[in-house]
């Protein structure tokens, strides 16, 4: 199936390079953060820490969480800006806005110019994140959504290892070049896609929905193996648009909450995204580094090496998983486990804090974190917040669901330094106690709204959204396509069953759904 679709699992494995940003940045920054050669210049000499040197809370605050608060602004503006230019040229955007915040942070020697790189670069991740996420979501056939998905967070486990090994190298360098050269990483791939977009076609869909339908099925065309369905496929995304175009005249914010179907379907792709956020994993990827070091555990920049390793290794195992077994399932797993081991560390810690045992300990525990957490939370969160939208508000929703998440990520940047720094409350890996309830009642959320999305194309998940289908019953239902009529309602006939509303099925076993946007009828 995949040589069969090697057009399209080219344009997709690109596209799916563009949160490495996003990993590597996270992988640099928590290494920078323990790096002398960084520290002699934004930070300050402590003989009390294990590494001579320390940086104050609020810059550790400032450093990673203005990243975070910039890819905060940047999916936010994802929804008038992939409206209007699409999604390639939004991409490209996002490459001219990475080179220049990293030239800034390459070519300053002072912290206040060193936020405002912080800030633009997170914008560009933030873009890098939203766009990708919209492309791959419009352009995988539905078979092989997952597994492109797949791609988007094995780049992101792949740039997060990449920049821990390159901390782990050059942090014994003395000066300034400690932290230039692994900056300097952060231009490798902005010039790869910048090339390479120029050989893809833009997203179908989105070409659909601008009306620009010869477009579309040269996009098509390319992208699909089988050129005598590309009409068929065609005239399905037409059908969608047009069942979207009738039911509501023009896209404003509030249509993501104006009626129960589409705030359904916002308010879970946000809850899906928030799931990242809501595990603690902001703590382990921005300041694991750090955490090692003032906590005194092992060598810090190898353990990091190690835990970016492994996640690598989770996050390939996931992809025999994500064609195969549902999201719903993983992901509620994920979560769980991710808060047992958070709850593990603290109390391991507290028990016997400073031996070599409870040092083994936690790396160990580390480990079994990240494993849960890239395998069954960071591969399938950002995938489902994409797939969930409709696709008139799909560009929108995602940018919402994108804020939401880096909000919740900028919150954990921002206050964990207070928690694990010596020179403040010293937590260190105590800090792990208010992270287990949060994963607790994530996973209980999980359980009883999440839907199940394995295997189904976007239109047919419009139709169980439309159909009112309950989150558990998303995976045995049998779904016979959406009509529009002359009046703009929304047709949709289940076959040999009966309707979630309780109507009664006519002798042929058919039950009409007839939904206006809006209105439950």
């Amino acid at each position: 199936m995949l040589l069969r679709h090697k057009r399209c699992m080219a344009a997709c494995l690109l596209i799916s390079m563009s949160p490495f940003q996003y990993g590597v940045d996270f992988g640099l920054i928590g290494g920078l953060q323990a790096m002398v050669g960084f520290l002699k210049v934004f930070g300050y000499s402590d003989p009390t820490t294990p590494i001579g040197w320390n940086i104050s809370s609020e810059v550790q605050q400032l450093i990673s969480s203005l990243m975070t608060l910039g890819a905060c602004v940047g999916s936010l503006s994802a929804g008038p800006i992939g409206s209007y230019i699409g999604r390639r040229h939004a991409l490209w955007a996002a490459c001219v806005l990475c080179a220049v915040s990293d030239a800034i942070m390459l070519g300053t020697t002072n912290v206040s110019a060193l936020y405002v790189g912080r800030l633009f670069i997170g914008i560009a991740n933030g873009w890098f994140m939203t766009f990708s996420q919209l492309y791959l979501n419009e352009v995988a056939p539905a078979e092989l959504r997952g597994l492109t998905l797949g791609f988007f967070q094995w780049w992101c486990s792949i740039g997060s290892l990449v920049g821990t090994i390159v901390d782990n190298y050059t942090a014994p360098i003395d000066g300034k070049a400690s932290y230039m050269i692994p900056l300097a990483l952060i231009y490798i791939v902005p010039v790869i896609l910048a090339i390479g977009m120029i050989f893809i076609p833009e997203s179908p869909r989105w070409l659909v929905q601008k009306g620009k339908i010869d477009a579309a099925r040269r996009s098509l065309a390319w992208l699909r193996p089988d050129s005598d369905k590309v009409e068929a496929e065609l005239q399905q995304m037409k059908d969608a648009a047009e069942l979207e175009m009738e039911t509501t005249k023009g896209v404003t914010f509030w249509d993501m909450f104006r009626n129960p179907i589409d705030r359904r379907r916002t308010l879970l792709s946000v809850m899906a995204v928030s799931v990242q956020g809501a595990s603690g994993a902001m703590f382990m990827l921005v300041y694991g580094t750090y955490f090692f070091a003032m906590a005194d555990v092992g060598q810090p920049f190898q353990n990091s090496c190690i835990l970016a390793g492994v996640g690598c290794i989770a996050i390939t195992l996931s992809f025999f998983l994500i064609t195969r077994v549902g999201r719903r399932p993983l992901i509620i797993i994920g979560i769980f486990m991710s808060g047992i081991c958070q709850l593990a560390v603290a109390a391991v810690y507290q028990h016997a804090p400073g031996t070599i045992s409870t040092g083994k300990a936690i790396v160990g525990l580390s480990v079994v974190y990240i494993v849960f957490y890239n395998g069954c939370i960071s591969a399938y969160a950002w995938l489902l917040g994409g797939e969930i939208p409709s696709q008139r508000l799909r560009s929108m929703t995602l940018g919402l669901s994108a804020c939401v998440g880096f909000i919740l990520g900028w919150l954990a940047a921002f206050t964990a330094p207070y928690f694990i720094n010596p020179a403040d409350l010293n937590w260190g890996p105590k800090y792990g106690y208010i992270w287990f309830p949060s994963c607790a009642v994530t996973a209980i959320a999980l359980w009883i709204w999440l839907p199940e999305t394995k295997d189904r194309s976007l239109e047919e998940l419009d139709e169980m959204f439309a159909a009112h289908v309950p989150a558990r019953k998303f995976k045995d239902y049998v779904c016979h396509g959406i009509t529009v009529d002359a009046d703009g309602h929304a047709h949709i006939e289940k076959v040999g069953g009966s309707s979630t509303g309780g109507e009664t099925p006519d002798e042929k076993g058919s039950v009409e759904y007839i939904e206006t946007v809006g209105n439950k009828v």
